[in-house]
């Protein structure tokens, strides 16, 4: 099972290393500094000679019988260790015990090891500074009354820096306490500020779970925690709206579905009923409501299928612009018995494109239709080619009625209808433009709608050119 750490428990461990690093090169720079200036005296390289402050010692136990005479004040004994090594004789050929770090590296035990005086190094600062801890036994008629510990450097040159972390161990002891304690206070204020963005967007990520798409985390941050933050509100932003679509599309499908059906069933009824005869012309438009409500479904179907990339597209090198005449007038007599003035301008220079020639053919098939259906009756239709920026673009105008400019964006959405001029009641479920919108994206170009300058609707169609 996988071992959990909260984040206040990793910025802990982490500040306190990172504190604990920089104590251990400061004490390192320490011992470097006070070891370069210390003065090399000769005989201190040889040793530290106690011998004669354990005479001292051993005299005065002799003398009153144990340790009465060593002072009870705390604050007097380190000193008072001192002033007895100084005070104690030389051993003749030794090295001078005027030396002035002794005094401060040597301390004093009764034979149960408790502390009675002097200076004892802390065994986490023998380890640290590489200290050796020597000990000497204080013997009174053969008997060990007590030790002296003698805090001695690896290299002797660096008796000076020893001593003074001896008499600095309690203070950097401190000072190592309140580094923890500031540590865990700044860990505690870090693991704060960190859990309470990601605890909600921990609970944002639960609620979108559970389909509440209107979810929003708190984006005020200004570091990376509010970027991502902003990124959730923009990826739940888009998850509301793709809801939102499928609502509305499912609603929209269904209200298109039930209305053909509708018209179907109260014919058939009719004709059960015999209140109307089952003649020629009545299975006749009982025919076109059906080959509505087919072609209807045809088209949700290519739609539904080009949603998830599965609509299949055969892309093959083809001059667009050859296929563009070619359903041009195809739609001839459909302008001629609209009353409409059709204009075509052809492209300068070749129109190559990689496309699907039925798609292209189904998308322009499309807007002709869109065009000959909504346009009014002694209107016109002008359709204009144009090679820019290595792209095709198809530009098709028509005169009114036109789209209002509050309307325009929304072409292309599906099942959305202009009333009442491109209203319902002459055909179309509002699928064409959108369908026709995701054939040109797959095939790399756009599909834009404005207001045209002769009154209606300009639609511009780009494609990219072969390469």
């Amino acid at each position: 099972m996988r071992l959990k750490v909260s984040i206040g428990v990793r910025l802990f461990l982490l500040v306190s290393l990172s504190m604990a690093a920089v104590a251990a090169v400061g004490l390192g720079l320490v011992r470097w500094r006070f070891a370069d200036a210390a003065p090399s005296v000769t005989g201190q390289a040889a040793r530290d000679d106690v011998s004669g402050l354990m005479r001292s010692l051993a005299s005065g136990y002799r003398a009153h019988g144990g340790w009465s005479f060593v002072p009870a004040e705390p604050a007097r004994r380190a000193a008072w260790l001192r002033e007895q090594l100084a005070a104690s004789p030389v051993t003749p050929g030794a090295a001078p015990e005027g030396n002035a770090s002794l005094g401060y590296r040597v301390g004093l035990l009764d034979a149960q090891g408790h502390y009675l005086a002097g200076v004892l190094a802390d065994p986490l600062l023998v380890m640290l500074a590489s200290i050796d801890r020597v000990r000497r036994d204080v013997v009174v008629d053969g008997r060990t009354v007590g030790y002296l510990l003698l805090a001695k450097p690896r290299n002797p040159d660096d008796a000076l820096a020893v001593a003074f972390l001896l008499q600095q161990q309690r203070n950097l002891g401190l000072l190592a306490l309140i580094g923890m304690v500031l540590s865990g206070m700044a860990a505690a204020l870090l693991a704060v500020g960190f859990r309470r963005p990601i605890r909600a967007l921990a609970q944002g990520a639960r609620r979108l779970g559970h389909g509440h798409f209107e979810t929003r985390v708190d984006a005020r941050r200004g570091d990376e925690l509010g970027e991502l933050a902003h990124v959730f509100n923009q990826l739940a932003a888009r998850l509301e709206d793709a809801e939102r679509a499928r609502r509305q599309w499912v609603a929209d499908t269904s209200h298109e579905l039930r209305t053909p059906l509708a018209v179907l069933r109260a014919q058939l009824e009719a004709l059960h009923d015999d209140i109307r005869p089952a003649t020629r012309e009545n299975l006749a438009l009982l025919l076109r409501q059906a080959g509505a409500l087919e072609a209807l479904i045809d088209d949700l179907y290519a739609m539904a299928r080009a949603d998830v990339g599965q609509l299949p597209y055969a892309m093959v090198s083809l001059d667009a612009w050859t296929l563009v005449e070619e359903v041009w007038r195809g739609f001839a007599d459909r302008f001629r018995a609209h009353r409409l003035q059709a204009t075509l301008t052809a492209p300068d220079g070749q129109a190559r494109v990689l496309a699907d020639g039925e798609r292209l053919r189904q998308v322009l098939s499309n807007l002709f239709e869109n065009s000959t259906r909504y346009t009014a009756p002694g209107g016109c239709v002008e359709l204009a080619g144009a090679i820019t920026d290595g792209a095709l673009q198809i530009r098709l105008d028509d005169s009114a009625p036109g789209v209002p400019m509050a309307m325009l964006e929304r072409l292309g959405e599906r099942f959305f209808r202009v009333d009442p001029s491109r209203s319902r009641e002459l055909g179309g479920a509002g699928l064409g433009l959108a369908l026709s919108r995701q054939l040109v994206e797959a095939h790399g170009g756009s599909l834009a709608f404005a207001s045209s300058p002769l009154g209606g609707l300009r639609v511009t169609l780009t494609l990219p050119l072969e390469r």
